[in-house]
């Protein structure tokens, strides 16, 4: 049986404590929680009865000897700082995405995690979802041949400015480090690098508080380039309603389409490329045999991942989201981040210290215009998994 901790139980780390609490993961168990919030703690001492410890400073639920592997759902920059005591603790260590706010920190966090031979795991729910690793799999054994196109618009982010205003570390450079593409959009970004690899130079276009009143992005545009010549395109947003979530990937066999739950397939019988110099025909009718898959998913992926992880420090079943790779993603919104900033294309990955410069340059112009949002009353999302991680499929 693996001991787990929670530290952090907002929104999403209540509902992680309440998904072990009730046992939805095999050979899993809730023993503590940690929260420097008051009115967390007292929402934590009425849920669990006195049956989990409830503890204020982290390091003490770290040192306390109840625990086996942490969960880690805290504002962003606290996620390398955090994993890295944990890992020197003794720990096994499951981190909330984005693994942190820059890559320099992240690089650090993942030596601290090699170096301890702890299980490291990072929450990319989404990884679990029927709709995409269906289509990695096709991808990775060739189906639509050689990838020409990858293009992603994913506006069903949807947000209000209550939401943005439910605390004060939201929708800030010094309180998440970023906006849509750091907060929702990371899942997003780690499927786009999951099925295609790193891009290696990126144009980005984020606009700031375009749809509310916030000084980070909620609005972003990526095109990219790959050194085989494939491109990509990736749109997404908090401000549009009804929003958009369509995936589409163009090969040199074909392409494959994904909304709504469903997985299309258009296939031709022959290679497009062999196709365009061996015709005659100027512009040939060529048939696509067209497949159609429906893919909704029954389980939460938030409960998979953890069940993979349990698993996996358990009996070595291989990480459907290792933490090493939440760098990955982290790069390519760095790299969108500094390329918008200064208007001009980047290659990747960035330089690390030439993006912690100018965030810290975002971060001081952000404190010098308005202080620092007050926090408000802590609001308890009840432990539940909100169907808004769904994203509307």
């Amino acid at each position: 049986m693996i001991r787990f901790g929670i530290v952090g139980i907002g929104n999403m780390g209540s509902a992680h404590a309440m998904a072990l609490f009730r046992k939805k993961v095999k050979h899993a168990m809730l023993t503590c929680v940690a929260d420097t919030d008051e009115e967390k703690r007292n929402w934590a001492d009425q849920k669990f009865k006195g049956k989990v410890k409830v503890f204020e400073d982290y390091k003490e639920m770290y040192s306390s000897g109840l625990i086996d592997a942490v969960i880690i759902a805290t504002p962003h920059y606290f996620h390398p700082e955090m994993a890295s005591e944990a890992f020197k603790s003794g720990l096994h260590v499951l981190v909330e995405k984005p693994a942190g706010v820059d890559a320099k920190s992240v690089e650090i966090m993942n030596a601290d995690a090699h170096n301890s031979g702890k299980a490291f795991g990072i929450m990319f729910n989404q990884r679990t979802s029927k709709l995409f690793s269906t289509l990695k799999y096709y991808l990775d054994i060739g189906v639509l041949g050689d990838i020409k196109r990858f293009s992603w618009i994913i506006s069903n982010w949807y947000r209000t400015q209550a939401y943005y205003e439910s605390s004060g570390w939201r929708a800030t450079w010094n309180g998440e480090g970023g906006g849509v593409l750091l907060n929702q959009a990371p899942h997003n970004l780690d499927i786009w690098q999951w099925m295609m690899g790193m891009p290696d130079m990126l144009v980005a276009f984020c606009h700031e508080g375009l749809f509310h009143d916030v000084d980070v992005e909620d609005d972003a545009t990526i095109y990219a380039e790959y050194k085989n010549g494939a491109t990509a395109t990736f749109i997404t947003s908090t401000g549009e309603y009804p929003g958009t979530n369509r995936l589409e990937i163009s090969g040199t066999k074909g392409k494959a389409v994904a909304e709504y739950g469903k997985l299309k397939l258009f296939l031709l019988k022959e290679d497009e490329r062999e196709l365009c110099y061996n015709s005659q025909e100027a512009m040939p009718t060529e048939e696509a045999t067209e497949i159609e898959l429906d893919l909704k998913d029954e389980e939460d992926g938030h409960i998979l991942i953890m069940r993979n992880f349990t698993e996996h420090i358990e009996k070595g079943i291989p990480l459907i989201a290792p933490g090493e790779e939440g760098i990955n993603s982290l790069r390519i919104s760095n790299a969108a981040y500094l390329s918008s900033w200064k208007n001009v294309p980047v290659n990747l990955p960035v330089g690390e210290e030439e993006y912690a410069e100018a965030l810290c340059k975002k971060r001081v112009l952000e404190r010098k215009r308005k202080p620092e949002k007050p926090r408000l009353s802590a609001k308890i999302d009840n432990g539940k998994y909100s169907k808004r991680w769904t994203v509307q499929w």
